[in-house]
Protein backbone atom coordinates (compact mmCIF):
# COMPACT_ATOMS: atom_id res chain seq x y z
CA UNK A 1 0.00 0.00 0.00
CA UNK A 2 1.12 3.54 -0.93
CA UNK A 3 1.46 6.40 0.82
CA UNK A 4 -1.66 8.15 -1.00
CA UNK A 5 -3.72 4.67 -0.39
CA UNK A 6 -3.03 5.25 3.38
CA UNK A 7 -3.76 8.40 3.46
CA UNK A 8 -6.92 8.36 1.80
CA UNK A 9 -8.17 5.05 4.17
CA UNK A 10 -6.64 6.94 7.42
CA UNK A 11 -8.92 9.84 6.41
CA UNK A 12 -11.92 7.94 5.56
CA UNK A 13 -11.79 5.56 8.03
CA UNK A 14 -9.75 6.90 10.88
CA UNK A 15 -13.01 7.25 12.95
CA UNK A 16 -14.17 3.39 12.42
CA UNK A 17 -9.99 2.40 13.94
CA UNK A 18 -10.11 5.30 17.09
CA UNK A 19 -14.11 4.00 17.66
CA UNK A 20 -12.66 0.35 18.01
CA UNK A 21 -9.77 1.35 19.99
CA UNK A 22 -11.93 3.36 22.38
CA UNK A 23 -14.32 0.05 22.87
CA UNK A 24 -11.47 -1.90 24.01
CA UNK A 25 -9.48 0.62 26.01
CA UNK A 26 -13.09 0.95 27.95
CA UNK A 27 -14.00 -2.46 27.84
CA UNK A 28 -10.36 -3.63 29.59
CA UNK A 29 -10.60 -0.31 32.39
CA UNK A 30 -14.29 -0.79 33.34
CA UNK A 31 -16.29 -3.86 34.06
CA UNK A 32 -19.20 -1.99 32.84
CA UNK A 33 -18.68 -1.06 30.42
CA UNK A 34 -18.98 -3.67 28.24
CA UNK A 35 -22.42 -4.88 29.40
CA UNK A 36 -25.36 -5.13 27.01
CA UNK A 37 -26.99 -2.34 28.47
CA UNK A 38 -24.46 0.42 28.29
CA UNK A 39 -23.82 -0.81 24.91
CA UNK A 40 -27.85 -0.15 24.39
CA UNK A 41 -27.50 3.44 25.90
CA UNK A 42 -24.91 4.64 24.08
CA UNK A 43 -26.49 3.35 20.51
CA UNK A 44 -29.95 4.43 21.54
CA UNK A 45 -28.83 7.93 22.29
CA UNK A 46 -26.90 8.38 19.57
CA UNK A 47 -29.40 7.78 17.26
CA UNK A 48 -31.13 11.07 17.40
CA UNK A 49 -28.16 12.79 16.83
CA UNK A 50 -27.21 10.17 13.75
CA UNK A 51 -30.15 11.25 12.08
CA UNK A 52 -29.13 14.79 11.82
CA UNK A 53 -25.55 13.71 10.95
CA UNK A 54 -26.65 11.85 7.66
CA UNK A 55 -28.54 15.22 6.67
CA UNK A 56 -25.28 17.56 7.72
CA UNK A 57 -23.50 15.05 5.92
CA UNK A 58 -24.68 15.51 2.39
CA UNK A 59 -24.81 19.55 3.00
CA UNK A 60 -21.23 19.40 4.30
CA UNK A 61 -19.88 17.11 1.27
CA UNK A 62 -21.83 19.88 -1.10
CA UNK A 63 -19.67 22.39 -0.02
CA UNK A 64 -22.39 24.00 2.70
CA UNK A 65 -22.87 23.94 6.42
CA UNK A 66 -26.21 24.01 8.18
CA UNK A 67 -26.55 25.53 11.84
CA UNK A 68 -30.23 25.24 11.72
CA UNK A 69 -30.67 21.55 12.47
CA UNK A 70 -30.20 21.85 16.59
CA UNK A 71 -33.67 24.30 16.25
CA UNK A 72 -35.33 22.38 13.75
CA UNK A 73 -34.88 19.33 16.39
CA UNK A 74 -36.42 20.95 18.84
CA UNK A 75 -39.01 22.73 17.11
CA UNK A 76 -40.15 18.78 15.40
CA UNK A 77 -40.52 17.63 18.58
CA UNK A 78 -42.40 20.66 19.80
CA UNK A 79 -44.52 20.23 16.83
CA UNK A 80 -44.55 16.62 16.75
CA UNK A 81 -46.25 16.48 20.75
CA UNK A 82 -48.36 19.49 19.88
CA UNK A 83 -49.66 17.05 16.53
CA UNK A 84 -49.85 14.16 18.95
CA UNK A 85 -53.33 15.16 20.37
CA UNK A 86 -54.71 15.06 16.34
CA UNK A 87 -53.08 10.99 16.08
CA UNK A 88 -49.74 9.75 14.84
CA UNK A 89 -50.23 11.30 11.18
CA UNK A 90 -50.55 14.70 12.38
CA UNK A 91 -47.90 14.12 14.91
CA UNK A 92 -45.35 12.81 12.26
CA UNK A 93 -46.18 14.91 9.34
CA UNK A 94 -46.42 18.05 11.21
CA UNK A 95 -42.85 18.85 12.04
CA UNK A 96 -41.41 16.87 8.99
CA UNK A 97 -44.15 19.87 6.89
CA UNK A 98 -43.05 22.62 8.92
CA UNK A 99 -38.79 21.96 9.03
CA UNK A 100 -38.76 20.86 5.44
CA UNK A 101 -40.20 23.91 4.27
CA UNK A 102 -37.35 25.95 6.56
CA UNK A 103 -35.28 23.62 5.29
CA UNK A 104 -36.41 24.52 1.69
CA UNK A 105 -36.53 28.08 2.19
CA UNK A 106 -33.29 28.42 3.24
CA UNK A 107 -31.67 26.22 0.46
CA UNK A 108 -33.75 28.39 -2.11
CA UNK A 109 -31.75 31.66 -0.45
CA UNK A 110 -28.30 29.62 -0.72
CA UNK A 111 -28.96 28.45 -4.22
CA UNK A 112 -30.50 31.44 -5.72
CA UNK A 113 -28.49 34.44 -4.22
CA UNK A 114 -25.42 33.07 -4.02
CA UNK A 115 -25.66 34.09 -0.18
CA UNK A 116 -22.96 32.44 2.25
CA UNK A 117 -24.67 29.13 4.18
CA UNK A 118 -23.25 29.89 7.44
CA UNK A 119 -25.03 33.56 7.27
CA UNK A 120 -28.36 31.84 5.75
CA UNK A 121 -28.36 28.60 8.51
CA UNK A 122 -27.56 31.13 11.33
CA UNK A 123 -30.86 33.41 10.58
CA UNK A 124 -32.44 29.80 10.86
CA UNK A 125 -30.78 28.86 14.37
CA UNK A 126 -32.44 32.11 15.33
CA UNK A 127 -35.69 32.52 13.45
CA UNK A 128 -36.54 28.82 14.06
CA UNK A 129 -35.74 29.02 17.45
CA UNK A 130 -37.88 32.16 18.26
CA UNK A 131 -40.78 30.05 16.42
CA UNK A 132 -40.61 27.15 18.68
CA UNK A 133 -40.51 29.95 21.64
CA UNK A 134 -43.82 31.86 20.47
CA UNK A 135 -45.37 28.08 19.71
CA UNK A 136 -44.76 27.08 23.47
CA UNK A 137 -45.20 30.42 25.22
CA UNK A 138 -41.45 31.42 25.64
CA UNK A 139 -41.05 27.45 27.00
CA UNK A 140 -43.77 28.13 29.79
CA UNK A 141 -45.80 25.56 27.72
CA UNK A 142 -44.71 21.90 27.24
CA UNK A 143 -46.63 20.15 24.83
CA UNK A 144 -47.28 15.94 26.14
CA UNK A 145 -48.01 13.52 23.44
CA UNK A 146 -51.14 11.85 23.88
CA UNK A 147 -51.32 9.51 20.99
CA UNK A 148 -50.33 6.34 22.50
CA UNK A 149 -49.31 4.61 19.06
CA UNK A 150 -46.91 7.76 18.37
CA UNK A 151 -45.53 7.06 22.06
CA UNK A 152 -44.76 3.63 21.37
CA UNK A 153 -43.04 4.70 18.43
CA UNK A 154 -40.19 6.14 20.37
CA UNK A 155 -40.38 3.66 23.36
CA UNK A 156 -41.23 0.10 22.19
CA UNK A 157 -37.77 -2.19 21.44
CA UNK A 158 -37.27 -4.58 19.93
CA UNK A 159 -33.95 -7.18 20.73
CA UNK A 160 -33.24 -4.61 23.54
CA UNK A 161 -33.09 -1.23 21.22
CA UNK A 162 -35.76 0.98 21.05
CA UNK A 163 -37.45 1.71 17.34
CA UNK A 164 -35.22 4.87 16.32
CA UNK A 165 -32.21 3.00 16.48
CA UNK A 166 -33.29 1.12 13.40
CA UNK A 167 -35.11 3.95 12.14
CA UNK A 168 -31.44 5.60 12.05
CA UNK A 169 -30.42 2.13 10.80
CA UNK A 170 -32.61 2.35 7.51
CA UNK A 171 -31.91 5.71 7.07
CA UNK A 172 -28.18 5.85 7.07
CA UNK A 173 -27.89 2.69 4.69
CA UNK A 174 -30.63 4.51 2.29
CA UNK A 175 -28.69 7.41 2.74
CA UNK A 176 -25.32 5.13 1.73
CA UNK A 177 -26.99 4.55 -1.44
CA UNK A 178 -28.52 7.50 -2.60
CA UNK A 179 -24.87 9.29 -2.18
CA UNK A 180 -22.93 6.60 -3.21
CA UNK A 181 -25.34 5.02 -6.09
CA UNK A 182 -26.92 7.57 -7.63
CA UNK A 183 -26.66 10.42 -10.10
CA UNK A 184 -27.90 13.20 -7.26
CA UNK A 185 -24.94 11.67 -4.84
CA UNK A 186 -22.29 12.43 -7.59
CA UNK A 187 -23.59 15.99 -7.89
CA UNK A 188 -22.98 16.40 -4.61
CA UNK A 189 -19.56 15.08 -4.77
CA UNK A 190 -19.00 17.18 -8.24
CA UNK A 191 -20.68 20.61 -6.35
CA UNK A 192 -18.52 20.12 -3.20
CA UNK A 193 -15.54 19.30 -5.17
CA UNK A 194 -15.51 22.04 -7.51
CA UNK A 195 -18.85 23.92 -7.95
CA UNK A 196 -17.64 25.96 -10.84
CA UNK A 197 -16.73 22.80 -13.02
CA UNK A 198 -20.06 21.19 -11.70
CA UNK A 199 -22.01 23.52 -13.26
CA UNK A 200 -19.71 23.55 -16.82
CA UNK A 201 -20.41 20.15 -16.94
CA UNK A 202 -24.02 20.53 -16.58
CA UNK A 203 -25.08 19.69 -13.04
CA UNK A 204 -28.03 20.79 -11.63
CA UNK A 205 -26.18 23.01 -9.27
CA UNK A 206 -29.00 25.01 -7.32
CA UNK A 207 -31.30 22.25 -7.41
CA UNK A 208 -28.84 19.91 -6.20
CA UNK A 209 -28.09 22.48 -3.37
CA UNK A 210 -32.16 22.71 -2.29
CA UNK A 211 -32.60 19.30 -2.19
CA UNK A 212 -29.53 18.58 0.42
CA UNK A 213 -31.21 21.91 3.06
CA UNK A 214 -34.20 20.60 2.75
CA UNK A 215 -33.07 17.03 3.19
CA UNK A 216 -31.49 18.29 6.19
CA UNK A 217 -34.34 20.18 7.29
CA UNK A 218 -36.43 17.04 7.18
CA UNK A 219 -34.21 14.76 9.17
CA UNK A 220 -33.46 17.62 11.74
CA UNK A 221 -37.32 17.50 12.33
CA UNK A 222 -37.65 13.59 12.66
CA UNK A 223 -35.20 13.24 15.00
CA UNK A 224 -37.13 15.87 16.88
CA UNK A 225 -40.27 14.04 16.43
CA UNK A 226 -38.79 10.90 17.55
CA UNK A 227 -36.51 12.00 20.19
CA UNK A 228 -40.32 13.79 21.45
CA UNK A 229 -42.39 10.46 21.37
CA UNK A 230 -39.38 8.57 23.32
CA UNK A 231 -39.69 11.71 26.03
CA UNK A 232 -43.60 11.44 26.03
CA UNK A 233 -43.24 15.06 25.53
CA UNK A 234 -41.88 18.15 23.34
CA UNK A 235 -39.11 19.69 25.75
CA UNK A 236 -38.27 23.40 24.40
CA UNK A 237 -34.76 23.16 26.03
CA UNK A 238 -33.12 20.66 23.86
CA UNK A 239 -30.98 21.21 20.98
CA UNK A 240 -28.89 23.94 21.99
CA UNK A 241 -25.17 23.48 20.39
CA UNK A 242 -26.75 20.28 18.68
CA UNK A 243 -25.97 21.70 15.31
CA UNK A 244 -22.25 21.88 16.93
CA UNK A 245 -22.36 17.95 17.96
CA UNK A 246 -23.25 17.08 14.27
CA UNK A 247 -20.95 18.70 12.48
CA UNK A 248 -18.08 18.15 14.85
CA UNK A 249 -19.47 14.26 14.45
CA UNK A 250 -19.15 14.45 10.53
CA UNK A 251 -16.08 15.81 10.37
CA UNK A 252 -14.42 13.47 12.57
CA UNK A 253 -16.07 10.83 10.66
CA UNK A 254 -13.56 11.65 7.52
CA UNK A 255 -16.28 14.56 5.82
CA UNK A 256 -13.87 17.88 5.09
CA UNK A 257 -15.40 20.73 5.47
CA UNK A 258 -13.88 21.59 2.56
CA UNK A 259 -16.38 19.88 0.47
CA UNK A 260 -15.75 17.19 -1.91
CA UNK A 261 -15.32 14.21 0.09
CA UNK A 262 -16.98 12.02 3.10
CA UNK A 263 -19.72 8.98 3.83
CA UNK A 264 -22.47 8.02 5.37
CA UNK A 265 -20.35 5.57 7.78
CA UNK A 266 -18.01 7.60 8.85
CA UNK A 267 -20.50 10.38 10.28
CA UNK A 268 -21.96 7.19 12.21
CA UNK A 269 -18.56 6.16 13.50
CA UNK A 270 -18.60 9.50 14.53
CA UNK A 271 -21.26 10.10 16.54
CA UNK A 272 -20.68 6.61 18.04
CA UNK A 273 -17.45 7.77 19.11
CA UNK A 274 -18.83 11.01 20.58
CA UNK A 275 -21.11 8.73 22.26
CA UNK A 276 -18.54 6.41 23.50
CA UNK A 277 -16.40 9.05 24.99
CA UNK A 278 -19.12 10.46 26.93
CA UNK A 279 -19.40 6.80 28.28
CA UNK A 280 -16.03 6.24 29.19
CA UNK A 281 -16.21 9.81 31.18
CA UNK A 282 -19.58 8.78 32.62
CA UNK A 283 -17.64 5.27 33.71
CA UNK A 284 -14.65 7.78 35.40
CA UNK A 285 -17.50 9.02 37.83
CA UNK A 286 -15.45 11.75 39.10
CA UNK A 287 -15.50 13.77 35.72
CA UNK A 288 -18.18 16.13 35.01
CA UNK A 289 -20.69 15.30 31.47
CA UNK A 290 -18.74 19.10 30.89
CA UNK A 291 -15.28 17.54 30.34
CA UNK A 292 -16.74 15.45 27.19
CA UNK A 293 -17.10 18.85 25.49
CA UNK A 294 -13.57 19.49 26.18
CA UNK A 295 -12.34 15.96 25.45
CA UNK A 296 -14.83 16.23 21.88
CA UNK A 297 -13.35 19.59 21.09
CA UNK A 298 -9.78 18.40 21.37
CA UNK A 299 -10.73 15.28 19.66
CA UNK A 300 -12.18 17.55 16.67
CA UNK A 301 -8.99 20.15 16.61
CA UNK A 302 -6.75 16.80 16.19
CA UNK A 303 -9.02 15.41 13.25
CA UNK A 304 -8.99 18.78 11.03
CA UNK A 305 -5.15 18.79 11.53
CA UNK A 306 -4.50 15.30 10.83
CA UNK A 307 -6.97 15.96 8.13
CA UNK A 308 -5.15 19.00 6.58
CA UNK A 309 -2.02 16.52 6.83
CA UNK A 310 -3.50 13.42 4.98
CA UNK A 311 -4.83 15.95 2.32
CA UNK A 312 -1.20 17.79 1.60
CA UNK A 313 -0.11 14.01 1.51
CA UNK A 314 -2.44 13.19 -0.68
CA UNK A 315 -1.17 15.86 -3.43
CA UNK A 316 2.15 15.49 -3.10
CA UNK A 317 2.11 11.77 -4.04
Amino acid sequence: MNREQTSRLLQQHGAVMVLGLLVIVGSLAFDSFATPANAASVVVSSSFLAIIAIGMTFVIISGGIDLSVGSLFVLGGVLAAYGSRHGLLAALLLPLAVCGIVGLLQGLVIARTGMAPFIVTLAGLLGVRGLMLAISDEGATTYLVEDRTFAALGQNELLGLSYPVYVTIALALAAMVLLQRTGFGQNVYAIGGNEQAAALMGVPVARTKVYVYVMSGLLAGLAGALNAARLSSGVTILGIGLELDAIAAVVIGGTLLTGGAGGISGSVAGVLLLGVIQSIINQVGSLTSAFQQVVSGAFLALVVVAQRLLSKAQRLT
